[in-house]
């Protein structure tokens, strides 16, 4: 009996909503309708008592829109910050498309959230993304007290391709010396560039993600000028010289997702480089499953566990 065999299969409400809603990432049609694709999905509103404040600020390549999330404790209190990297294969979503994720962070985890709309490939490849998530994680650093927030509990968290620009701005701001981050949430991040794990064979066809999708982003995303026989460390943090000194993580993974066990390989490497990690597997889940919190409980019961992580780093 196979590995896939054993385990368990796609949450059975997950696989109903699935029927009623197809979607699968693809960038088989090109990178416009990939993104209709995305921004016509439906979703919840949610949280309308977040208050919102739309700001733009001067990156390295020109202006950089941000969305700052106040949640409804934020009456003069100074709140810790979470810098919320949104996913999409670095090459589709948006302020607007993330907008109830961002509003559930900063509610489950009682803080202020600023969400960074950066710079998309394949128009604008890497390291654009890194760039401009630098820029406004440094940004939001240096401006914490205006947005009401503690500066000393500032957190990065994202998902998919904004799970690797959080775990990137956890290095560069360890190798800059600042600012200091206390936590990194990564949901279902992409961090080594192995695809000879065996998640990625197990779930080439899986929902939402599959294998041909990952290859196409990624080629997307990485411009020809990188060379890929020694890539970066801001294009696969797992590739770093050094793991040591990072900020505590927690990692969310899906079961039948092909990047599993490539946030699973990135947890063993920062533990056997002293960080505290948490990795959680949501076996029954696939890709992209945040999409569905509020709709699927399995969904909504990994996504509060995880955000339950986030509020007890930056409010202990």
């Amino acid at each position: 009996m196979s590995v896939a065999d054993e385990k368990p299969a796609v949450d059975a409400i997950l696989q109903k909503v699935l029927q009623v809603v197809p979607f699968q990432l693809s960038t088989a049609d090109g990178v416009e309708e990939a993104r209709r694709k995305f921004k016509e999905l439906p979703r919840r509103d949610v949280h309308p008592e977040v208050v919102t404040e739309d700001r733009i600020i001067e990156g390295p390549a020109g202006p950089i829109p941000l969305r700052v999330y106040r949640p409804p404790t934020a009456d003069g209190t100074t709140l810790p910050v979470v810098v919320f990297i949104h996913g999409g294969g670095w090459s589709v979503g948006d302020l607007d498309t993330y907008d109830g994720t961002a509003r559930d962070h900063a509610v489950r985890a009682d803080a202020v959230v600023v969400s960074v709309d950066y710079r998309l490939a394949p128009e604008h490849p890497f390291p654009a993304a890194v760039d401009d998530a630098w820029a406004a994680t440094r940004w939001v650093a240096a401006h914490a007290a205006e947005l009401g927030a503690d500066p000393d509990r500032l957190a990065v968290a994202g998902d998919s391709a904004g799970g690797n620009l959080s775990a990137v701005m956890a290095q560069l701001a360890r190798d800059a010396g600042g600012p200091a981050i206390r936590f990194q949430l990564l949901w279902y991040p992409a961090t080594t560039g192995d695809t000879s794990l065996p998640s990625f064979t197990e779930n080439a066809d899986a929902p939402i993600l599959d294998l041909a999708a990952v290859k196409g982003f990624t080629k997307w995303y990485v411009s020809k000028d990188v060379d890929l026989t020694d890539p970066p460390a801001t294009l696969l943090p797992a590739r770093a010289e050094s793991l040591a000194d990072l900020p505590p993580a927690y990692i969310a993974t899906a079961g039948h997702d092909p990047l599993r066990d490539d946030g699973a390989r990135y947890a063993e490497l920062l533990r056997a480089a002293g960080v505290p990690v948490e990795l959680h597997v949501a076996e029954t889940l696939v890709h992209g499953y945040l999409g569905y919190v509020g709709v699927v409980p399995a969904a909504t019961e990994a996504s509060d566990r995880a955000l339950a992580a986030l509020r007890a780093a930056l409010h202990g």
